[in-house]
């Protein structure tokens, strides 16, 4: 099993979300973050004022998947959330050693599904 953790735009979420609800990938865990890299922020003006911005708004989905699966996650999430520019988000994998469904005891693939 892997896990899938990827931050994005947070406009580009609701896309994503009935992309991977197509291949049937239903459990997600989805945060609203803020951060920074090679963006390094924006400025913005209010009343007047300008001010800089650092951390940009983005949303961050996790998913627990069969390791099988991985490279067909990865071009979804590429092909939905790219706009081809500075700020598009990351993506992370990384290996799971087991998971276990707490109202069950299921455990490894059948605690994912």
């Amino acid at each position: 099993m892997k896990k899938i953790e990827t931050i994005i735009r947070p406009e580009q979420f609701p896309r994503l979300r009935k992309k991977l609800e197509e291949v049937g990938i239903n459990g997600l865990t989805v945060s609203e973050v803020a951060g920074c890299g090679q963006q390094r922020g924006k400025q913005a003006l209010f009343r007047g004022t300008s001010y800089e911005i650092k951390l940009l708004p983005k949303v961050k989905v996790e998913m627990v998947i069969e390791s099988e699966n991985v490279d067909e996650i990865i071009k979804i999430i590429e092909s939905t959330c790219s706009t081809k520019t500075v700020g598009d988000g990351k993506i992370f994998v990384l290996p799971i050693e087991n998971a276990i469904r707490i109202r069950t005891g299921e455990s490894g693939k059948e605690a994912i599904v």
